[in-house]
């Protein structure tokens, strides 16, 4: 393990241990954690400071390959991998054959195994991967953050049946421990809001077309070739890994299980080298957010949209491969998060982070959603919407409440209007090519009563 491997373990596992020994002593002497609502088993430590994690791990890429070797060289973990299950046997591994196999089966049904880290692509295959591991009693840990969003409830209810802990702080933000944050410092009723780039990939190609007047096509190649974004990176610039992201995370903010079919949401594809032109004009930068907002009528708020961000915003200046959360509550007012979200060793730290805490039997206790505080999601909001457009045809201006500017040019028009995310979420125009959506800063509005008054007073006049 080279020097700066071996920092980065250092500083993880001295961190984990430090404040997770401080909680199980401090917050629950007797047990470790608290048991679930309505559970009446009495808690079975399923890990100790001084019990042997033996892991089997799936997956052997770039995360993986990372893991192995920092386990290989920290025997202070008590950590070791037993066995490793990949699909290709005839591929070099640089290590000896006799570590793999083909067949899950091998590491699934090992009673030795006490810890099953997922590192696969395959969100199916993943997800009946974790499935068995729980029901055999098997702690897990994975990044699969497709995998979770698809099926986070039934993951759930198989923690709660088996009694047998899940981790999965690599699946959100890589190195950037926004997971365990959201459980465990915000209470349900003091957070009032998050907002954050969730995705590295789509940031760093933004970094590149506004920072250096790359083509979006130029600066996903680059992405690619840096190993910030997959050969096939329609789930990154479509918009979904954010969704997915943003559905784990509204569990763990504020209680609410969501399918990203539930999510307002689209990636960063048409975004254009003019719209970063006009971002320009107006001292904004374009940044692909990811927004959580409780409204005043109990319900939240969740969409993933473009959005120009003004200077004096914290996720201004995150560029490149990192990601950034800002988080509102009632009393500690406002935190900034700030990690890397994409590459190999970002998420192999968070990976190690959740096998060490392992060892001091963490677990999510999931409190906001046992709680049920929130009322659930809602599109009943409006947004303030920049719309650029190739034709001003495809734009449906009957969808909108008011249109505050327009721009018309040969090949690029825009304008500048408030409209229902109702409207957003069930027509599509604005998904067309040809067509960017870019949310404005500030753009949610709870409520257009005094602007519908206002024109009422006028059509009564004859003005309108």
């Amino acid at each position: 393990m080279n020097e700066i491997s071996l920092k980065i373990f250092e500083f993880i596992t001295g961190f984990t241990s430090g404040f997770l020994s401080f909680l199980n002593i401090f917050l629950y002497p007797s047990t470790g954690f608290q048991p679930l609502p309505g559970k009446l088993y009495k808690i079975k430590l399923i890990m100790s400071n001084n019990k042997k994690l033996t892991i089997g791990l799936f997956g052997f890429g770039t995360v993986g390959k990372g893991l192995y070797e920092v386990l290989q060289s920290t025997p202070t973990l008590q950590s070791s991998i037993k066995k490793i299950c990949i699909k290709n046997m005839d591929k070099e591994r640089g290590i000896a054959a006799g570590n793999f196999t083909n067949d899950a089966a091998v590491l699934l049904g090992d009673a030795d195994i006490n810890v099953i880290v997922e590192l696969i692509d395959d969100a199916d295959a993943a997800f009946e991967i974790v499935k068995t591991a729980l029901q055999n009693g098997k702690a897990v840990v994975t990044a699969n953050k497709k995998m979770i969003a698809e099926h986070f409830e039934e993951l759930l209810n198989l923690q709660q049946q088996y009694n047998t802990p899940f981790l999965y702080e690599a699946a959100c933000c890589a190195s950037m421990p926004i997971v365990r944050n959201l459980e465990e410092y915000y209470d349900n009723d003091l957070l009032q809001s998050f907002r954050g780039i969730i995705n590295g990939s789509t940031n760093f190609i933004l970094t590149k077309m506004f920072g250096e007047d790359l083509e979006f096509n130029e600066a996903l190649l680059l992405a690619q070739q840096l190993g910030f974004a997959e050969s096939d990176p329609k789930l990154d610039i479509g918009g979904f890994d954010a969704a997915n992201k943003l559905s784990i995370l509204l569990a763990h903010s504020f209680g609410v299980i969501s399918k990203t079919n539930e999510l307002l949401f689209n990636g960063i594809e048409q975004v254009s080298l003019r719209d970063a032109a006009v971002a320009r004009q107006k001292n904004y930068s374009i940044k692909l957010v990811a927004n959580a907002i409780k409204l005043k009528n109990g319900k939240l708020a969740a969409f993933v949209l473009p959005q120009f961000v003004t200077a004096s915003d914290d996720l201004y200046h995150v560029e490149n491969e990192f990601n950034a959360v800002t988080t509102e509550s009632a009393f500690a007012d406002k935190h900034f998060f700030k990690g890397k979200g994409a590459g190999a060793f970002p998420t192999a730290s968070a990976v190690l982070s959740d096998v060490s805490a392992l060892r001091y039997n963490y677990r999510y206790e999931y409190k906001k959603i046992h709680h049920q505080a929130c009322a659930g999601l809602s599109n009943d909001f409006y947004l303030k919407v920049f719309v650029s457009v190739d034709d001003p045809g495809k734009i449906n201006k009957e969808d909108f409440e008011w249109i505050e500017e327009w721009h018309n040019g040969i090949g690029y028009s825009w304008l500048i209007g408030v409209i229902h995310a109702e409207k957003l979420f069930y027509y599509k125009w604005w998904k067309q090519p040809g067509l960017s959506l870019i949310c404005c800063p500030e753009a949610v509005i709870e409520t257009i009563d005094y602007r519908k008054i206002s024109k009422r007073s006028l059509e009564l006049a004859g003005v309108v």
